[in-house]
């Protein structure tokens, strides 16, 4: 009997991934839930290779996306692309010892070049400083090389043993790395700064995402790093998810990879460097935070095409209505209109495809709507319908985009405020921790405290640093440091 139950159970899930819409609810199981709205939208998928993705068209797209909002600002802070090697040599590796003890237990190593040993094991790329630092050093000579700044849109491996969860954690994903040199710390701290709020504005006015600001603890800043500013963000199930981050290097690495000059006295000095990303979770985040029980929510300005035209077609008035919708295609080509004009397909099953797919508002044109003059607007975050004289409908599409980004912002800030709970001893975070909130309280910044919080938390970690706070530790009780947020992470 029991083997009986399993079978049906596996049957069950098997047929709930066969059906084109989402079977659970997100309030509901939302593991579930998450997988199945990223495999069914056609943003990512699974792949032969255990704990990596397949990133699909509209993943890729959204990506693209994130580049194009990012990619000309970095540009005007004097940042250049390059291309640096995906292996790195086992010694280059070594040289800074901070950075080797955090990323060699998620290196995956080649060994062999077809059925001849190396003779030193690469490292495939988990992050470019050993790699890039090594030219760094080369390349600086006297304060006029300096600043450097250099990025690369690559990918990186991990070889996590986590679960792996598509876009959110994942053994190889894409990002943007940014490496950049200084004569003077000033200046490297000045672009920490430019950088922390590029990040926040990307996120914020352009995923609609409300992240948290803070500075990571001592246990959980970026190994070399003297500290890491990063963006955190709250997400439905009551888990915390790492955002685009910027570390300050100081001269770790410089020190490491021999990376010197002449300055303007003909001393010899160490560089300052910096090092920042953002990372295709972004994309998991937007889905966490946005996606519904009908499927994606797609914020207008990420969106690759913001409007999806569907004809309600009957055969006495197919041609008027179809040349009609050809020539609104035309009236709204500056939000990259979608015209589903499939026979195949009823205008109820393409309303759920374009739901799914996140599509941020869908026109409705048919006979009635073409003798009437209008057309019917709907807003996929809301599903509220409008409508709007065809002779305006570019004005009203234009509002309604305008509307939705800024009420999905709005919404994601609401959340993520009314998560936060004050707690002013593990016991209390604990109980936050299980009630699916986020807590913040005082903390000595130590790392046997964290240790001893996590173990008594049920795996809460510290997310950030988020300002001063005196008062007793929530751990031990000596005087706190930083009020500090904690909770489950990804």
């Amino acid at each position: 009997m029991e083997k009986s139950g399993q079978r049906q159970k596996k049957q069950a899930k098997q047929e709930d991934k066969d059906t084109l819409g989402l079977t659970v609810k997100k309030s509901e199981d939302f593991s579930e839930w998450y997988s199945q709205l990223v495999i069914k939208s056609g943003l990512a998928d699974y792949s032969a290779v255990s704990g990596c993705m397949v990133i699909r068209p509209l993943g890729m797209s959204l990506w693209d996306n994130i580049r194009a909002a990012c990619e000309p600002r970095l540009k005007g802070m004097g940042v250049q692309n390059c291309y640096f090697p995906l292996f790195i040599p086992e010694s280059l590796l070594k040289k800074e010892a901070a950075h080797v003890e955090g990323f060699t237990p998620e290196c995956a190593w080649v060994t062999h070049g077809g059925n001849t040993p190396l003779g030193e094991k690469l490292a495939v790329r988990p992050t470019s400083e050993a790699i890039m630092y090594d030219s760094y050093s080369r390349w600086v000579r006297s304060w006029r090389d300096l600043p450097l700044k250099l990025m690369q849109w690559n990918n990186v491996v991990r070889w996590e043993f986590k679960h792996p969860t598509l876009l959110m954690r994942t053994r190889e994903f894409l990002w943007v790395e940014g490496h950049t040199a200084f004569a003077t710390r000033d200046e490297a701290e000045q672009e920490i700064r430019g950088i922390t709020e590029l990040w926040k504005d990307v996120c914020g006015n352009t995923l609609a995402l409300h992240g948290i600001h803070g500075r990571k603890t001592e246990k959980e800043k970026f190994a070399g790093a003297e500290y890491t500013e990063s963006l955190e963000f709250f997400v439905p199930n009551g888990r915390m998810a790492q955002g685009p981050d910027a570390h300050a290097d100081g001269q770790n690495f410089a020190r490491a990879y021999g990376i010197t000059f002449l300055d303007q006295k003909g001393n010899t000095s160490m560089a300052f460097q910096n090092t920042w990303a953002i990372t295709t979770r972004m994309l998991g985040v937007l889905v966490a935070v946005h996606g519904d029980d009908k499927g994606l929510v797609i914020p207008p300005r990420l969106a690759p095409n913001k409007a999806v035209i569907v004809p309600i077609i009957f055969e006495d008035s197919r041609k008027e209505v179809l040349a009609a919708c050809a020539k609104l295609r035309k009236d709204l080509a500056g939000f990259s209109p979608l015209l589903d004009d499939r026979d195949e397909y009823s205008p109820g099953w393409k309303f759920n495809e374009w739901e799914l797919k996140g599509i941020p508002v869908r026109v409705e044109l048919g006979p009635r709507d073409l003798k009437a003059g209008h057309a019917v607007l709907v807003r996929r975050d809301t599903g509220e319908k409008k409508t709007v004289p065809l002779a305006d409908a570019q004005r009203a599409v234009k509002d309604m985009l305008d509307a939705m980004q800024k009420d999905m912002l709005a919404r994601s800030r609401k959340m993520t405020e009314e998560a936060v709970v004050e707690v002013s001893s593990t016991e209390e975070l604990a109980k936050a921790v299980g009630d699916k909130k986020i807590g913040r309280g005082p903390f000595c910044n130590t790392p046997a405290c964290e240790d001893a919080i996590k173990e008594k938390s049920d795996g809460a970690s510290s997310r950030g640093i988020v300002g001063k706070k005196k008062g007793p530790c929530i751990e031990c009780g000596r005087p706190a440091t930083a009020l500090t947020l904690f909770g489950k992470s990804y």
